[in-house]
């Protein structure tokens, strides 16, 4: 039976420009993240979704909802996880974890006379679900058996909990994984026991290095008590207006150590932002020392 003709289930949602315009606000003043107009269709189609999930026939139930006595029952958060946009691959942008092994681990490790044990600390932050997570895992795991005495530790953070359950699984799709090396793919990710489910899932070896979390960059304060020797911050300025680009990065510094690693994306930039950073590679940046 088609779901929309269910009895309690919405048909059709039709999303005017006015509620759009409303709705959209909230998402840049609470997340900082711009919907332009031409997001209109897919907020409608998403949030048919949602509200089927919860039974509801109308958009005004639905934002009665939101703004009233779901605000205080998480459905804020529910709203947020389905106008996000997770999109990320494995050894997506490959240049950065060549970089990452070749020049700033070298670098670091010969500027702070590092010899014998070194607790490398990454924050990625956006981590969407989880695959660029573990590819730094294989990619450090890799350098960790090369340099006896390294070994590291990520924290990894998103705005979605529905997405961060989905990186916590650490399970994927043959197809999602074509991108890992085959001999990475042999050491660090398990078949399925089904072989007709054609999934994989992270060795926990390599999920034993990762530390889940939900964050806002829109908050003040970040609670984050670390300070990292890498940020991973790829694709996810590029839905930032540049006064939050400016303020997020600059928050963000304050958990990267002097002489440390910002990445970002190949199609994002720090030009004309009052950051603390400096270019050293093709969109890597270093903090002053």
């Amino acid at each position: 039976m088609d779901p929309s003709t269910l009895p309690n289930t919405p048909a059709a949602v039709t999303l005017d420009r006015r509620r759009f315009n409303r709705l959209s606000e909230l998402v840049t003043r609470e997340l900082g993240i711009r919907m332009p107009p031409t997001k209109l269709t897919m907020l409608q189609s998403r949030l048919q979704r949602r509200m089927r999930e919860l039974q509801m026939t109308s958009l005004d139930d639905y934002e009665a909802y939101l703004f009233g006595e779901g605000s205080g029952s998480g459905e804020l958060i529910h709203f947020f996880d389905i106008v996000t946009t997770n999109k990320t691959d494995f050894f997506r942008e490959p240049q950065h974890f060549d970089y990452l092994v070749k020049k700033a681990l070298p670098t670091m490790a010969a500027e702070h006379r590092l010899e014998g044990r070194w607790n490398f600390k990454l924050w990625c932050a956006g981590c969407s679900s989880g695959q660029e997570v573990y590819t730094l895992c294989m990619v450090l795991s890799e350098y960790a058996a090369a340099h006896p005495g390294f070994s590291f530790s990520l924290l990894a953070t998103d705005i979605s909990t529905r997405i961060l359950d989905q990186a916590q699984r650490a399970t994927y799709t043959e197809e999602i994984i074509a991108p890992v090396p085959m001999e990475l793919r042999r050491k660090y990710l398990l078949r399925s026991s089904d072989p007709s489910r054609k999934l994989v899932r992270v060795a926990p070896e390599l999920r034993a290095k990762v530390r889940f979390g939900r964050l806002n960059f829109m908050d003040a304060s970040y609670g984050i008590r670390d300070e990292f020797d890498v940020v991973f911050f790829r694709n996810v300025m590029i839905y930032f207006d540049k006064p939050t680009q400016e303020a997020v990065i600059n928050r963000m510094c304050r958990n990267l150590r002097p002489a440390g690693h910002l990445f970002i994306s190949h199609s994002e930039s720090l030009t004309g932002l009052n950051v603390p950073l400096k270019l050293v590679g093709n969109s890597v940046f270093r903090k002053a020392a």
